[in-house]
């Protein structure tokens, strides 16, 4: 239906002649004589109605905007609102960011020291066993989480499954008690204990019990005129349980039943330089500063044979069987046969500055079946056979400082272990039966020798010169992971020696501080089942033997 008060208003002003607005305007009025009806609507003139402002343009409330200006202003960003709470972005599946906790490296500080920080066992199984338990109450039933005594994390980061959320249908009685699961007597709801039943098997699971090394000596000895030489090996264990030191001009052996005996004293002048036990029995062989070779037999005290050939101080020995190398100043290695008259059998010149580090592999399967390794002042690692040849079977370039920390793995054939002095600080691990590098690890300080362990897949380094604030000291390393299991201190200067035990469970170590100590860090190796029945056997045999006598 029409407006009649608008058609009343069309028609008054159309009898009006066009004035476009019945009520008395004086100013619509004067300006158009035009017959449209919106004539005063759509006029753009001037407004001078009181109120408004200079410049505008029919209503006071537009603003006059000057040509060539541009007509639309920039538009503000708006500012998000948080609210009263700041709520961080998270990935959907929870659980495969949970997995991924620890697993990005991080780049160390140049400033920070690169010494690895001892761990302790104990505090190691109880992040293990928390960081298991999150897993557990967080992720119910994800065959992911870790398990206990793993060190690292299982499984790995998977899509989650399509999940149906809501449920449009009314379940059943039963079917609801199927899917909360209660008839099971064992569900959450009935229990009282603030974690998951699965959390409490976990911490009621018997635990693997954590090995404690003590981090005192048991012995300390004086060691005095003990020299401080890093290119030295003045202290050796023989098979026999005799701990053989050489201090300035004398050469001392120890037991733990008789104690300290003085061996033999050298002339004037001279002094030893390395001391070395045949694997078997108690002969020892002493390098001196003046190139000779002393073989003497410590039970009978007496000297058997004296050795030349060498121009300079002998500063590494080695025996297999019945050869013994010896490295010198000199730059040559010399094979020697200690039963033949003319005992030098080979005579090796690649080195290039002074051999410091001599070690045979097992001798168990032959001369030939054995491999030496040797390391020099010119930071050269070599590995010969046992077939005397002229050259190495193979050469190793990578350590940049002197390779005197020479061991073999017993526990794996072919597995060679050496470390570098001061611009090196590594732990290298090689495969001489293939000839490649199987890793390195960097200590932070100058390697002064490595003796692995007889009883674990452990490893024992013992340092000098570093640039961190810990040196002097003695590690034990977890292979392969190469995770420290604890660090021993004590000397107050760099521990240049090391020895260990016969039966595996305990080392010496020496430095320039003159003093000798003994650590317990090893427990006894576990006979096998074969030992035990041959004890077995042989037990009641000795009883018979006995007595008859």
């Amino acid at each position: 239906m029409p407006n009649p008060e608008f058609v009343r208003r069309i028609r008054t002003a159309t009898a009006n002649g066009g004035s476009g607005d019945p009520s008395p305007n004086p100013q619509s009025s004067s300006t158009t004589g035009s017959t449209n009806p919106f004539a005063s609507l759509l006029d753009a003139g001037p407004s001078s109605s009181s109120g408004s402002s200079i410049g505008s343009y029919g209503s006071p409330n537009r603003t006059f905007v000057a040509p060539g200006t541009p007509t639309t202003s920039p538009r503000k960003r708006k500012a998000r609102d948080y609210g009263d709470r700041f709520i961080p972005n998270r990935d959907d599946n929870l659980q495969t960011a949970f997995q991924l906790i620890g697993d990005s490296p991080s780049t160390p500080s140049r400033k920070r020291a690169s010494n690895p920080p001892a761990t302790d066992g104990n505090r190691e199984q109880a992040n293990l066993a928390f960081q298991s338990l999150l897993a557990t109450e967080l992720f119910p039933g994800a065959p992911s989480s870790p398990p206990r005594g793993s060190a690292t994390p299982a499984g790995t980061p998977s899509t989650p499954a399509r999940k149906r959320i809501f449920q449009y249908s009314s379940p059943s009685r039963s079917r609801l008690d199927h899917d909360l699961g209660l008839s099971n007597p064992v569900h959450q709801a009935y229990s009282i204990s603030p974690v998951k039943f699965e959390s409490q098997r976990l911490l009621l699971s018997p635990q693997k019990t954590v090995r404690k090394v003590s981090k005192t000596p048991f012995k300390v000895l004086d060691a005095p005129d003990l020299i401080d030489d890093y290119y030295l090996n003045l202290v050796d264990w023989s098979s026999t349980s005799i701990l053989g030191v050489g201090l300035g001009t004398a050469v001392y052996v120890w037991t733990q039943e008789t104690g300290a005996e003085r061996l033999f004293e050298l002339a004037s002048g001279d002094s030893a330089t390395s001391v070395n036990w045949c694997q078997r029995g108690s002969i020892l062989a002493v390098g001196t500063q003046m190139g000779k070779i002393q073989i003497w037999d410590a039970e009978a005290q007496k000297q058997i044979r004296t050795l030349s050939g060498h121009d300079n101080r002998i500063g590494c020995l080695a025996w297999t069987g019945h050869l013994l190398s010896s490295g010198s100043k000199d730059r040559t290695i010399y094979h020697r046969d200690t039963r033949a008259r003319n005992d030098i059998v080979k005579r090796l010149t690649t080195h290039r500055q002074e051999i410091c580090g001599l070690k045979w592999s097992d001798d168990t399967g032959g001369l030939a079946g054995c491999q030496l390794a040797s390391g020099g002042n010119d930071n050269k690692l070599f590995v010969w056979d046992g077939k005397m040849m002229d050259n190495p079977v193979w050469k190793f370039h990578e350590h940049t400082a002197a390779v005197k920390a020479i061991d073999w793995n017993p526990h794996s054939r072919g597995v060679l272990a050496s470390g570098g002095g001061t611009q090196d600080k590594k732990i290298r691990f090689w495969n001489t039966v293939a000839g490649t590098m199987l890793g390195e690890t960097d200590t932070g300080s100058q390697v002064c020798n490595l003796v692995w362990s007889k009883n674990t897949p452990e490893l024992v380094s013992t340092h000098g010169y570093s640039t961190a604030p810990g040196q002097n000291q003695i590690i034990i390393w977890r292979y392969p992971s190469m995770s420290t299991v604890t660090q021993l201190t004590g000397h107050n200067q760099r521990v240049l020696y090391l020895a260990m035990s016969p039966d595996g469970t305990t080392i010496v170590t020496g430095a320039g501080d003159e003093t000798l100590r003994f650590w317990n860090v090893f427990p006894k190796r576990e006979e096998t089942d074969e030992e035990k029945a041959i004890g077995e056997e042989i037990g009641p045999s000795l009883e018979l033997f006995n007595k008859v006598r």
